[in-house]
């Protein structure tokens, strides 16, 4: 699944290539993805709006249009976006269609079905269930080391499950939750409770650095497409999916464990605590 720095290069994408640009049309293909609306309105509440901005909230996308709706998409595992002509076929998996006024159309192609929208009005936001209990953005002024600390302090699960948690870190998932703290050599077993104020302070500097990094490098997976290249994989990702690697820091193997029902990568030696 697509974390933080992945959504947000799909927002800045669509923010450069529809922004202006106004909906003529709109279809749901596969009703199921916005069950919070009828095909019908779902249409009606999109047509001959200008898209104003995209934003992200969380692992969110957030299209604001001119009509004071906003059309909130969640890519899941396999949503994609794709710009094309309007004459051209729909891409495979095609599961929405909107149509822009300069000929061309944005098509939402989500081949396992997991991708969700909804249409909603833009004043009401901050009160849906989708968005409200999620946790200040990790680049932000809010999601500060103290914030962390205290957010932390409060909690008994292991460290690694409480950076997966969006009520605490919005967007951060499992890739970037274990190379964080391979970063702050903090092994993912431990209570979070148990961090000392130091070492969330560290954590804390490691998650803001590595999500800057994974954003500038254009992040770590195919994931949104919307006909973008992505970054190289090894700049960023120094465990995750490496279990008998040498740790890029140490050369002990990377071990894999089971948190949550996720695998968890780690260095058993520079993260020994």
């Amino acid at each position: 699944m697509p974390e933080l720095p992945e959504v947000e290069i799909v927002v800045q994408r669509l923010r450069e290539l529809i922004r202006g640009k106004a909906l003529t049309r709109a279809q749901l293909l596969r009703p199921n993805l916005a069950p919070e609306n009828t095909p019908r309105q779902f249409a009606l509440w999109l047509k001959g709006a200008r898209v104003e901005d995209v934003t992200r909230r969380g692992k969110f996308i957030l299209t604001h249009l001119s009509n004071n709706r906003t059309l909130i998409t969640h890519l899941r595992m396999t949503g994609r976006f794709y710009l094309r002509e309007n004459s051209s076929e729909n891409t495979p998996y095609a599961r929405a269609v909107f149509w822009l006024d300069d000929g061309s159309k944005l098509v939402f192609d989500d081949q396992r079905q997991f991708g969700v929208m909804a249409v909603v009005r833009t004043g009401q936001l901050d009160q849906l269930k989708y968005l409200k209990k999620l946790a200040p953005e990790p680049l932000s002024e809010e999601f500060s080391a103290d914030y962390l600390y205290l957010t932390l302090r409060r909690s008994a699960q292991q460290i690694k499950l409480a950076l997966l948690d969006q009520r605490k870190v919005a967007g951060l998932g499992n890739i970037y939750a274990s190379e964080a703290l391979h970063r702050a050599k903090i092994n993912p077993r431990v209570p979070a409770r148990r961090l000392s104020r130091p070492r969330t302070v560290l954590l804390h500097h490691e998650i803001v650095a590595l999500l800057e990094e994974a954003i500038a490098n254009k992040g770590v997976m195919d994931s949104g497409n919307i006909d973008a290249s992505y970054g190289r994989y090894e700049s960023v990702v120094r465990v995750y999916e490496r279990e008998g690697l040498p740790c890029l820091s140490c050369g002990t193997p990377i071990r894999r464990i089971t948190q949550g029902a996720r695998s968890t990568y780690f260095c058993p030696q520079c993260q020994r605590r």
